[in-house]
């Protein structure tokens, strides 16, 4: 388990590393309003019963896993008027003791009306348990390319959650994963269906490389060597060998390799944690997987109010 560090070196409700200043504010701020408005659309029955009296909450980590989503669960409590105050960092691990038991870890504590940390309690454990289950995923996988040596990246897909595209690509950051790209803006990828619609790779990556910024890279699908060869060939930046077996793949990594050096050469396809090692080789640069924002379990939190913090 990661050590402590005291409550002075953690900042409350401001970025504390370099990865959560990646985060724009505003996208944050607007996210937290309307999961808080989908979750208390009209009513709060629960708030009238407790009122405004002034409590603290623990925030209680009850499965292993690696923290994440700090910035999203600040956004929540900071629109409702509460204060979180972090006793781990983001990216922080929580592991099995020796007897393979997991012992329940006091990560935060939230101050503010007991009504509204009742009110931001469902939005942000749902937050937070999702992005601390992407990143714990992204470990498993990083661990398994240390163990063997491999020096290339280890990346998500956009096949995301629609509307928490943001959360689980920010959640591939702290786990130490590749974002891929964010949307379609962030690289053209020629698939299958652009090639067919076109005519040919040669077509459709031209035609892409008319109309794009020298900014913005090509990524070319490809099925086979002879595709990877004509995609380099027209002048693509990447190449993606999609559903190839482990061997044909690693052959078809190394002709391409040879050929044309400077090209990076991607996999993806079938990849899961039990055989990623397969797909580890000297040419592949990346291996992508959409198990990394499909496939997660979530890590278990709570919010537990303390009596002995009641007031008035």
């Amino acid at each position: 388990m990661s050590s402590r560090p005291t409550e002075s070196e953690m900042s409350i409700g401001q970025p504390r590393s370099a990865t959560q200043c990646i985060l724009p504010d505003s996208k944050v701020k607007a996210l937290a309003r309307e999961w808080l408005a989908e979750d208390c659309a009209s009513f709060d029955f629960g708030g009238m019963v407790v009122g405004n009296k002034t409590a603290k909450a623990q925030l209680l980590c009850k499965s292993p896993g690696v923290l994440a989503g700090v910035p999203f669960f600040d956004a929540v409590f900071r629109e409702l008027g509460c204060i979180v105050t972090w006793h781990y960092h983001e990216g922080d691990s929580f592991v099995n003791d020796k007897h393979n038991k997991f012992q329940r870890v006091k990560i935060a504590t939230v101050c503010g009306p007991i009504k509204n940390i009742l009110l931001g309690e469902r939005p942000a454990l749902n937050v937070l348990s999702r992005s601390s289950g992407v990143a714990t995923q992204c470990k498993k996988y990083i661990a398994r390319a240390k163990e063997k040596g491999w020096k290339g990246r280890i990346a998500g897909t956009r096949k995301t959650t629609p509307g928490f595209r943001l959360v689980e690509k920010y959640s591939l950051v702290v786990g130490g994963a590749d974002t891929h790209r964010y949307d379609l803006a962030s690289m053209v990828m020629l698939k299958d269906n652009h090639i067919w619609s076109t005519g040919s790779i040669e077509n459709s990556v031209k035609k892409v490389l008319s109309l794009a910024s020298f900014t913005t890279k090509v990524e070319v699908e490809c099925q086979n060597i002879d595709e990877g060869l004509e995609a380099a060939a027209a002048g693509a930046h990447v190449v993606m060998f999609d559903n190839q077996m482990p061997e044909e793949l690693k052959r078809s990594a190394k002709r391409l390799k040879e050929i044309y050096p400077q090209v990076i050469i991607e996999c993806s396809g079938g990849v899961d944690e039990q055989n990623i090692e397969e797909y580890f080789g000297d040419d592949i640069d990346v291996i992508s997987t959409s198990k990394l924002v499909q496939a997660y379990p979530c890590v278990d939190f709570s919010l537990k109010i303390l009596k002995d913090s009641i007031s008035d």
